[in-house]
């Protein structure tokens, strides 16, 4: 398809995943083993892949959104929360649990890299219950990540209806039983995540994304990896792959630039829109997401995407 937006009424995207509170110090550089180096100002900010992507979804990708999660009983699940609200992100499926909300330890450097340790906390309480079936079964695209316990992922995949795509961002990278290979419709990768899983970690780090793409359309019907500045690679069975160009921006922080694609990506598909041109559209909402700071708050909003889309359309 060539158009989004006005044309494609917006559905609905249930994302199951995590939400963690982002605490985030500026480097100069990121520190090398047994290295202390000063940063700059502490910010504390919402976060997570699960909360991100669902933000990206109502936000940018202007989808009826859901959030199937967990946060604990404290002051960063209020956080959290606020930050869900205002973007209008449902969240009757993120129960408060006996466990600290999820935290991300993140440093980024001046050119905008950033480095991330996560402490699951609450995520790793994330369940699909009766309540979150009965969520997952109204959606029009289901979306996880690895943060939360893959036998959720399973879950969630097992919970929706009969020919809703299941999109995965399989991040962080991690093995993956046959269970989730079998349910997955659409993976969306890095390409150092491609290459965990197609494994070829650390064997060739110049393999081309579509050669790692062609190892994984063995075990997927659809593959998506990320190329950063460079755009996407949009691979399916039987078809030719699409090489999606990406835009020229000025990186300030990468951090929620994944998770911005990755919402716009199921949020697209939810309007019933192609792959490769859900991918444009995604592509160009990550790379507004990066010249900003930050991971929720980065997600622009629709109309600015949509704008932004025709202006490098011509």
């Amino acid at each position: 398809m060539g158009n989004s937006g006005g044309e494609h009424a917006a559905g609905r995207v249930v994302v199951v995943g995590s939400a963690n509170v982002d605490v985030v110090v500026d480097v100069p550089r990121h520190p090398r083993g047994g290295e202390t180096i000063l940063g700059g100002e502490l910010r504390r900010s919402p976060g997570g892949k699960g909360a991100n992507q669902a933000v990206a979804a109502a936000r940018a990708g202007g989808a009826d959104t859901v959030l199937v999660g967990a946060l604990g009983r404290d002051d960063g699940a209020e956080l959290l929360l606020r930050s869900l609200a205002g973007a209008g992100v449902r969240t009757d499926g993120v129960p408060r649990v006996g466990a600290p909300t999820g935290t991300a330890l993140i440093t980024v450097s001046t050119d905008g890299e950033n480095a991330i340790v996560v402490a699951p906390g609450a995520n790793d309480r994330v369940t699909v219950d009766d309540g979150a079936r009965e969520l997952i079964a109204s959606a029009d695209v289901v979306l996880a990540q690895l943060e939360i316990p893959v036998e959720t992922v399973v879950a969630a995949a097992g919970a929706r209806r009969p020919g809703v795509p299941f999109v995965l961002n399989a991040a962080p990278s991690r093995d993956l039983p046959d269970a989730v290979w079998r349910a997955v419709d659409v993976l969306v990768v890095n390409e150092h995540e491609a290459a965990d899983l197609a494994g070829r970690g650390g064997e060739n780090p110049a393999e081309e994304p579509s050669e790692l793409a062609r190892v994984l359309l063995s075990r997927v019907p659809a593959v998506v990896v990320t190329l950063g500045g460079e755009g996407s690679l949009v691979a399916r069975r039987g078809r030719l792959d699409v090489r999606v160009p990406g835009i020229e921006v000025v990186a300030v922080d990468t951090t929620g630039a994944g998770d911005t694609f990755c919402g716009v990506l199921a949020a697209e598909l939810a309007r019933g829109v192609d792959l490769a041109e859900a991918a444009r559209v995604a592509g160009v909402a990550g790379a507004l997401a990066v010249t900003r700071p930050g991971a929720q708050e980065a997600a622009p909003h629709r109309a600015e995407v949509l704008a932004t889309l025709r202006r490098h359309r011509g």
